[in-house]
């Protein structure tokens, strides 16, 4: 009874879990507060989230505290929640590596712990972790690093691996054909299309393949032959013997056309070519060749009489091989691998080879129809293969800047093998996947040759005395390194405008590729936080040397450009793009709208003689008129004298057009008084008046209203021709010259000076002609 009451709980009272603290040695405590002051600093506090063992011990050796990040929960996924990862924005690979290490190093020393305590409320300046969502870049201050660029999933997705590559054009005289194999994306509608074609097409040069290895007689098809025609291992269901049955050779001929079509198009001999023109082949016709396609290739049927088709099909692959790069490994299955968009790891992948399963699927799933998140890719079906098993390439490379692009390639890679030996008869995953994480569910096969490690993996120091017991060492330098740089940087140049480039930011990626039988590389894709665990010995001792080498480029480098990097090569380096000068948000923008124009009115031209505006600017252009053809007059006065025989040839102003056209009013215009210029009367230029003037007797006079005269701000358009013509009359042999005048005389007073100045010379020519004809008459 008194120990049944020791255990209950008094009531009104809180219970409180004390915690043994460890006894502070002073010592220790202040050795921690003076590494913590100079690390505070110097600015060396960093973070990091995830398996990295080895990232914290180098952080630590160099000085830098580290600020413990609170562990995110992680939720049970649910349904919805798997089918949510699909649309991640990047494949990660070390997901499934948190059980195995574990996030954080528990065993850690004492002080190091005190360290964290003591900074747990300061800013850290330097991130390393899984995923990419986990810290917001935009966020950061200029000082503090990270390991990751936002907006890369443009090429760490399958999706955006694909979409990227095709504008590789814009970027570099290179076709991504020679180094990435064809992909699709099955959500969306044209890709849809355009893989049913390739599909089609791929049947028709694989069926002329098949007729060409068989029956051709050359020794090299014939061992291409000897490996997809050897038995399957025990892997794939005994083939159904059809020894009764054989299809036409009406297939081949469809075949050999439709490659034919294919070239014509790349010739742009179908330019003439519109919707309306009938295919080939119909629909109908397109499911009876597919049918009979998997019958001679999946179910081993005969093709009656192939053997005069082996000249022609040989003829035309090698045409097709001049323009499609892949054609030496797409083989005889025509088999397609489907990816999920953005998932890692081997996860939902399938290997398919009949067009209807494959179109079935897409079908079925209505997410991959709206977020167009699975690709279609064509799976490389004749690769290099170590000892009858496939395998493919794990290789880093680190980005350390985007603007200008900077790309680094570390020098060593891993092979990872699958445990069941390769063949084309069967569509298992533990046959096509390399992934590590798919390998280890299964158990090697007891045919796999010997020779081949138990943990599935080779350093590239393995592989390459393996190529140089066969006599190809010189094509791991040569062949495979080149093509995989190039590969990798012809990526990342068609990524550049995506990502968001950032100054103090890094990241390490890791890109998968599959070697063919001409060693030339081939990428399959690029994750992003490529996994660290030590799962092999050959990983044990190649992850923990890459993430050292990556401290030593985005760390060490920094303080001194000339020390050792490591494993890590500088194989890129882009010219750096001049970026203008800020110059700030407030910018303006003058001009004035365009307005609509009016269609152009046709006047016709009023032949007038305006009244001034007053009788001072009337009696002023008088006296401006008189004062300057006074001269004249006199001295014509003379010559009137002289030669009392000629008679008086005058000019006169017959007539005065003027055409003002109306413009558009403009409010708070500044208007010229009108004493501050005086127009002209046209009649006041000549010495003679209005009675030698044709004038329009009912015309009412023309008044210059205040809204006709000029403005500073808007000044009226003029045109002013004066047209001097004598006309010859009948009577008495006189002469009348008659003036005709268009004028917009503004501004008057230029327009003054014009007309005055242009009177005089014409009275001064005209009286020494006459001056001269008389006394050539006299004489």
């Amino acid at each position: 009874m008194h120990q049944h009451m020791q255990e209950q709980p008094l009531e009104g009272r809180a219970r409180c879990n004390y915690v043994n603290l460890p006894m502070l040695n002073g010592d220790r405590l202040k050795t921690a507060k003076t590494l913590v002051d100079k690390a505070i600093k110097e600015k060396k506090v960093f973070s990091v989230l995830g398996p990295y063992p080895v990232i914290r011990a180098g952080l630590r050796a160099r000085g830098w505290v580290e600020r413990r990040l609170p562990r995110p929960s992680v939720p049970q996924p649910h349904r919805h929640d798997l089918e949510k990862e699909a649309i991640d924005e990047g494949d990660s690979s070390d997901e499934d590596d948190l059980g195995e290490e574990g996030e954080r190093d528990d065993e850690a020393d004492d002080l190091y712990d005190l360290m964290t305590r003591l900074v747990r409320n300061e800013t850290p300046y330097f991130y390393w972790t899984t995923r990419r969502d986990s810290i917001d870049c935009r966020s950061l201050h200029k000082d503090q690093m990270t390991n990751h660029y936002a907006k890369a999933g443009s090429f760490t997705t399958k999706v955006g691996l694909c979409m990227n590559l095709r504008n590789l054009q814009w970027f570099d005289a290179a076709d991504p054909d020679t180094f990435f194999p064809r992909c699709y994306r099955l959500g969306a509608e044209d890709d849809k299309h355009a893989f049913i074609e390739d599909f089609r097409r791929t049947a028709c040069t694989s069926l002329l393949l098949y007729v060409l290895e068989k029956y051709g007689g050359d020794s090299e098809w014939e061992r291409t032959g000897e490996v997809y025609n050897a038995k399957s291992h025990g892997l794939s269901k005994a083939r159904k013997q059809h020894a009764n049955q054989r299809v036409g050779t009406s297939i081949i001929d469809n075949a050999l056309h439709i490659c034919q079509q294919y070239l014509n198009s790349l010739e742009h001999c179908d330019i003439d070519n519109t919707l309306e023109t009938i295919p080939t082949l119909s629909e109908q016709q397109w499911k009876v060749f597919l049918r009979n396609y998997y019958l001679v290739i999946h179910e081993g049927l005969m093709i009656e009489g192939c053997e005069v088709y082996v000249e022609h099909c040989k003829c035309m692959l090698e045409q097709m091989r001049r323009v499609c790069p892949q054609m030496e490994t797409d083989g005889l299955c025509n088999i397609w691998i489907i990816k999920p968009g953005a998932k890692s790891r081997g996860r939902g992948i399938m290997c398919m080879n009949r067009l209807d399963e494959i179109l079935s699927l897409v079908n079925a799933d209505h997410g991959i129809m709206k977020d167009s998140k699975w690709v279609v890719q064509k799976y490389l079906e004749r690769p290099l293969l170590v000892h009858d098993t496939k395998f493919d390439v794990r290789q880093w490379f680190l980005v350390t800047d985007w603007n200008p692009l900077t790309v680094w390639f570390y020098r060593e890679c891993y092979l990872r093998f699958s445990t069941q030996p390769y063949s084309t008869h069967t569509l298992d995953s533990s046959v096509h996947l390399c992934n590590n994480s798919i390998q280890k569910h299964f158990q090697p096969s007891p045919e796999r040759n010997p020779c081949l490690p138990a943990e599935c993996m080779w350093s590239c120091s393995q592989f390459r005395s393996w190529l140089a017991a066969s006599g190809q060492e010189d094509l791991w330098e040569g062949v495979v390194v080149p093509g995989m740089q190039k590969a990798v940087i012809q990526t990342l140049l068609t990524a550049q405008d995506s990502v968001e480039p950032r100054k103090n930011s890094f990241e390490l990626y890791g890109a998968d590729f599959m070697l063919g039988r001409d060693l030339r590389p081939w990428l399959l894709e690029i994750n992003a936080s490529p996994t660290m665990a030590p799962s092999t010995g050959v990983t044990a001792r190649l992850c923990p040397a890459v993430q050292e080498d990556t401290l030593r480029v985005v760390l060490d480098r920094r303080c001194d450009r000339n020390t050792h990097t490591g494993g890590f090569q500088l194989i890129y380096k882009q010219a750096a793009v001049e970026v203008p000068q800020y110059v700030g948000v407030n910018l303006l923008v003058e001009g004035t709208s365009i307005r609509r124009p009016r269609a152009p009115v046709n006047k016709p031209l009023i032949q007038s003689h305006p009244d001034p505006l007053s009788k001072s600017s009337s009696h002023k252009s008088s006296l401006i008129s008189s004062h300057c053809i006074s001269g004249k007059e006199n001295q014509s006065e003379e010559v009137k004298k002289a030669w009392p025989t000629l008679s008086s040839r005058k000019v006169t102003l017959e007539k005065s057009l003027i055409y003002q056209p109306k413009l558009r009013k403009c409010p708070n215009r500044l208007v010229l008084p009108s004493t501050c210029c005086v127009l002209p009367n046209p009649a006041e230029l000549h010495p003679q008046k209005l009675s030698h003037t044709h004038t329009q007797p009912n015309q009412p006079p023309t008044h210059r209203t205040r809204s006709n005269l000029p403005s500073l701000y808007r000044p009226t358009l003029s045109l002013d021709v004066i047209n001097l013509r004598p006309r010859q009359t009948l009577t008495s042999g006189h002469y009348k010259h008659e003036t005709h005048t268009v004028s917009i005389s503004y501004p008057v007073l230029r327009m003054q000076k014009y007309l005055s100045l242009n009177h005089r010379l014409t009275m001064d020519t005209f009286t020494e002609r006459e001056g001269q004809k008389s006394s050539c008459g006299k004489t």
